[in-house]
């Protein structure tokens, strides 16, 4: 039960309270916007999108212990990873384990040579953005992951990685929130125009965002990547056991009442339309 109200609380206080209306008028808004906006849409995005679909898995895996099985877990602080493997064995672990066995190894893995270790991880990546649907800014996104994971890779045969680090964690989410971009556009137009903001290259760029919406999303970025951070090695089966049963109570006292009286919308979650 207490998996099941963290996984609503992150469903409709943290994700659609707090995050997707920001999301939503940045990337409507489409070309012509201030850096800071731009950025702070992505972002919103990026804290969303893993709100939502970590609440719905923990929302499941909580429902199945009451009814006695035990489902996997599906992430496991993917903020907080040092690299783009990393990343994706902590983010969507069911998609990403699947992948990898049945796709990845069967085309042969990294069995025969750096070359075809490189298609092997484009092809997989390709086909895991098809997997979203079918449209050209998914298959983008899964290729962009792909071209990640095969640039580390030759990184790790040449002995060019940096060594684990916040810094190597704040880069890795830096190109994710990247590929975020072709995830959440429509289009490609609107993927090109709001790269375009984000990186100083839109003309006349205008504010869209009032300050409150921009302190609200960055506050909460900042806690979501620090909590992955200190917790990266930990889960939470291990945190809560180490919490005493007041704090605790208190926790989930919180979250209980913060769901009850949110004024989100009460949106589908976005993983349902896949």
């Amino acid at each position: 039960m207490f998996l099941l109200t963290l996984g609503l609380f992150e469903k409709t206080v943290l994700a659609d309270s707090l995050l997707a209306s920001t999301a939503e008028k940045v990337f409507n808004t489409g070309s012509g916007m201030l850096p800071l906006d731009a950025w702070t849409g992505v972002l919103a995005f990026s804290g969303q999108i893993f709100f939502d679909f970590a609440g719905y898995s923990l929302c499941a895996i909580g429902i199945a212990h009451t009814l006695g099985m035990e489902l996997p877990l599906n992430f496991r602080f993917p903020y907080a990873a040092t690299g783009f493997s990393d990343f994706w064995r902590r983010w969507h672990i069911t998609l990403s384990t699947w992948l990898r066995d049945y796709l990845y190894i069967p085309l042969g893995g990294n069995r025969s040579g750096l070359v075809r270790t490189y298609i092997n991880l484009m092809l997989t990546m390709l086909l895991g953005g098809l997997w979203h649907g079918a449209a050209w800014t998914f298959i983008v996104w899964g290729g962009l992951h792909g071209l990640y994971l095969s640039v580390e890779r030759f990184m790790r045969s040449r002995k060019l990685l940096l060594r684990e680090s916040i810094l190597t964690a704040l880069g890795t989410f830096f190109f994710v929130n990247i590929t975020w971009v072709f995830f959440r556009a429509e289009d490609f137009k609107s993927a090109g125009d709001m790269l375009k903001s984000m990186f100083f290259l839109a003309e006349n760029g205008k504010a869209v965002l009032e300050t409150s919406y921009l302190l609200v999303v960055w506050i909460v970025i900042a806690l979501l990547f620090a909590g992955h951070w200190i917790f990266r090695h930990s889960n939470l089966e291990t945190i809560a056991s180490k919490v005493p049963w007041w704090v605790l109570g208190g926790i989930w006292g919180f979250m209980l009442f913060a769901t009850l009286i949110s004024q989100a919308s009460g949106a589908q979650f976005i993983y349902f339309q896949f």
